[in-house]
């Protein structure tokens, strides 16, 4: 049953398939719920040792990284403001199950180089910059590379939209 009612908690309604911006997608129950309600059921699906579907920032909370997922509605909305604001850069909202979205800058795909997969700006759990940027590519994806938060996207765009 925990199961069942973990896949109700991150499903979203189908108008956040439409979502423009992270903000469009947070519907869920998990972002909604008390936040320790949401931990324990989170803790009780990860006791059935299969993978459990969640947003990063929740897997980060439930580590003790993240003080709060409004700390990470924060880090997501201000990677969105800054990308929303730069030309080539698209959000998409239909990540995996549970995820929040992620970015690609158009302009690197099927350009000079012929990329098929745009450079993409997704957030990770994986370190506290919370960034994560997987160059353009043409089939398996190379490895993420780590960023250090916004000021650190901020820094390296310039680098990132160059690939064209």
């Amino acid at each position: 049953m925990v199961e069942l009612e973990w896949s109700r908690a991150i499903e979203l309604p189908r108008s956040a398939i439409s979502a423009t911006e992270p903000a469009g997608l947070r519907y869920a129950w998990v972002h909604r719920a008390p936040e320790q309600r949401v931990l324990d059921l989170y803790h009780a699906a990860l006791a059935s040792d299969d993978p459990v579907p969640s947003p990063w920032w929740l897997r980060a909370l439930a580590r003790g990284e993240l003080e709060s997922r409004t700390d990470a509605f924060r880090v997501e909305d201000r990677v969105h403001r800054l990308l929303s604001s730069r030309p080539g850069w698209e959000f998409v909202p239909w990540a995996a199950d549970g995820e929040s979205g992620y970015w690609e800058f158009m302009p690197s795909e099927g350009g000079r180089a012929g990329y098929r997969i745009p450079t993409t700006v997704l957030h990770t759990d994986r370190h506290q910059g919370w960034i994560d940027v997987l160059p353009a590519h043409h089939s398996s994806a190379p490895q993420p590379i780590a960023v250090a938060g916004l000021a650190g996207l901020r820094a390296r765009l310039g680098e990132f939209e160059a690939v064209r």
